[in-house]
């Protein structure tokens, strides 16, 4: 099962989630991401996968999923166009049942 990703969790561009859609919900003492979630460097919308997971009516989202471009993504392109989540809970998962 995947972990839950947080707020400070990592990015494949290198830089860290912004839990900006709840901020009621956390798990291990952070901010538990949700749909929309951006990063440091800006944009970067982060895309809830299949979980059937919801904050406030929100999917959460888990260390493996997808992301919008964020705003380094034209200059540098590269993993900055796919920001996607890289880390999460060590104790905390999403399962799809």
């Amino acid at each position: 099962m995947p972990a839950i990703h947080r707020q400070d969790d990592n990015r494949a561009c290198g830089a860290t989630t912004v839990v900006t859609g709840q901020s009621t919900v956390y798990a291990n003492n952070k901010l538990v991401s949700v749909n929309d979630d951006p990063n440091t460097h800006g944009g970067g919308s982060l895309n809830a996968g299949t979980n059937k997971v919801y904050i406030n009516n929100k999917l959460v989202v888990d260390d493996n999923d997808s992301a919008s471009a964020d705003a380094l993504c034209p200059p540098l392109g590269g993993a900055h166009c796919a920001p996607s989540a890289t880390s999460g809970s060590p104790n905390v998962f999403i399962g799809d049942a």
